[in-house]
């Protein structure tokens, strides 16, 4: 059985934002992956669990302020990419980061979105984002919009590898 990952999404006050348990998955060149079977779930802060039908990974890229979901059919949106702080591993099974509000998403079959600007004009007010966190997150926010659109790796073919671990009887 593969280890269990806790997943930890903070906002930039420190307050318990996204977070779940994946399975590891691997760790290749792009950084490090897990995964969720069907039927999983995640939490935002105390709020109550949601479920997903459908098999999803996560990757963690090293010294990067971004990180990815990826979702098997028939979830609409193939690719999720959050704008973070660079994912920090304070134990060999919790990753964490801060979430900057940015997204940038790939729908399936679709167009590539940014989404949540105004949220993050927003907060880097009420959170008063330095100057250099809010270039990092427009920088990685426009580098990820031309590699999903272009389709980079990893956001070509090598996830579908990873994705192909997670199954409905769980990860292999």
């Amino acid at each position: 059985m593969a280890a269990e990952i806790r997943v930890v999404y903070r906002k930039y006050d420190g307050s318990l934002h996204w977070h779940m348990t994946m399975q590891l998955l691997g760790e290749d060149q792009h950084g490090v992956w897990t995964g969720a079977a069907p039927p999983s779930t995640m939490r935002k802060g105390t709020g109550p669990a949601i479920t997903f039908q459908h098999a999803q990974i996560m990757l963690f890229p090293r010294d990067t302020w971004w990180t990815a979901a990826f979702n098997d059919a028939p979830a609409p949106t193939e690719i999720y990419c959050d704008i973070t702080t660079p994912a920090r591993w304070p134990s060999s099974d919790e990753v964490t980061m801060i979430d900057l509000d940015l997204d940038v998403c790939r729908r399936r079959g679709g167009p590539v979105e940014l989404l949540d600007a105004d949220e993050f004009a927003e907060h880097q007010i009420r959170y008063g984002y330095p100057a250099d966190v809010i270039s990092k997150a427009e920088q990685s926010a426009a580098w990820l919009q031309a590699a999903l659109t272009d389709r980079r790796e990893p956001f070509g073919r090598t996830y579908r590898y990873y994705l192909a671990l997670v199954d409905a009887d769980g990860v292999s």
